[in-house]
């Protein structure tokens, strides 16, 4: 027998205060990236296995778990990304809306498996997505949407790690030719920041890259420096003006060959860190639609897993909580929930402010702390 409360690894039971910081957070994050025009949508949480792998150019059917329906008789997949979904909707029930078309979801996903640094096989995915429109002023958009975003569920300190998710292929198309065969061991090489092995493989040209990281400022100078047949200048430019109106609102690195997380990106894409948390908190880039019928749609778009940031702020802004004895006045009681108290009302004698986890109780009509 499965022992009672006993739920399969890597999923859990959200209880107070975490739970109540969870619905804050996404408030907070809902709001703030509706005010900049993103409409809400809610896909389902689980649908047909071939609609979760075949609408992202670039993605592949990974971390799925299926399960089949007996209504259909078809295998469905438990959604691991809403990414997905979303281009869904706009491909389908949305393909009349005018582009840009402006959209944002929040939900649970579930992962066919956790890792040793995330053991959590249900998370939090909170996002925006701009379709129709994958520019330099998309970009720039959408990082500053994700910013706003952060800034607004209390995240403090942010970091923006920039990337160019198909640097390599770009290259190994021009300037820098690679065999077809060689190209997945470069990245690799370069995602190890292993200079040894890119010398051993011949791709000796890739080594600058790997120097190329860090402060964005410092970052972007080496790789100007980088004689790529002028390749890399647009992709520069690029950047630079994403960065421009992000000054003072966060701290920007470059790691121009990063790809962990940026399977399905194309010639952008952002890591976003938050101070004192392990890992990223999110992601985001440019990617490509599939429609179903053989055509494309570019889009850009950010996805947050806050989970980690819902722990830390529920240990940080626990509200305190009034008790109301006996006989307390409903007008009263009313007024101090407005003052911005919750308020636990005793409902017999044998209910006790310590008891019920009360920060305060109501002495003689003033709160008062036990």
């Amino acid at each position: 027998m499965i022992a009672p409360g006993l739920l399969p690894e890597g999923l859990r039971d959200r209880l107070p205060p975490v739970a109540e910081a969870a619905v804050a957070l996404t408030r907070a994050v809902a709001d703030a990236i509706a005010g900049y025009g993103y409409e809400r949508v809610a896909p389902p949480l689980a649908e047909f296995e071939e609609a979760l792998v075949g609408r992202l150019k670039a993605a592949k059917a990974q971390d799925l778990l299926r399960f089949v329906d007996p209504v259909s008789q078809r295998t469905l997949a438990l959604r691991p990304d809403i990414t997905t979904q979303v281009g869904r909707i706009a491909a389908t029930r949305m393909a009349h809306r005018a582009r840009p078309l402006r959209l944002s979801y929040g939900g649970s996903v579930i992962k066919l498996r956790a890792t040793q640094l995330n053991p959590e096989r249900e998370l939090t995915q909170l996002g925006a997505e701009l379709i129709g429109r994958d520019t330099v002023a998309a970009a720039a958009e959408i990082v500053a949407v994700a910013i706003a975003a952060l800034d607004a569920a209390g995240a403090g300190p942010i970091t923006v790690d920039l990337t160019l998710p198909d640097l390599v292929d770009t290259l190994a198309a021009g300037p820098f030719p690679l065999p077809a065969d060689a190209i997945d061991r470069v990245k690799a090489l370069l995602d190890a920041k292993d200079a040894g092995g890119l010398a051993a493989a011949g791709a000796d040209a890739y080594l600058p890259l790997i120097h190329a990281a860090g402060p964005l400022d410092s970052a972007l100078a080496r790789l100007e420096a980088i004689d790529a047949g002028g390749v890399l200048a647009s992709r520069i430019a690029a950047l630079r003006a994403v960065a421009a109106p992000l000054a003072g609102r966060a701290t920007l690195t470059l790691d121009p060959t990063e790809r962990h997380g940026f399977e399905y990106q194309s010639w952008f894409g952002f890591s976003l860190f938050v101070d004192g948390l392990a890992g990223e908190i999110g992601r985001g880039g440019s990617y490509t639609i599939l429609d179903g019928r053989g055509g494309e749609e570019p889009a850009i778009g950010f996805s947050l897993y806050p989970d980690p940031l819902i722990e830390r702020l529920a240990a940080a802004n626990a509200r305190p909580r009034l008790f109301l004895p006996l006989g307390t006045d409903p007008a009263l009681a009313a007024r101090l929930r407005g003052e911005g108290w919750v308020t636990v009302a005793a409902l017999d004698e044998r209910c006790d402010a310590t008891a019920l986890a009360c920060t305060h109780a109501l002495v003689e009509g003033a709160p008062t702390p036990v």
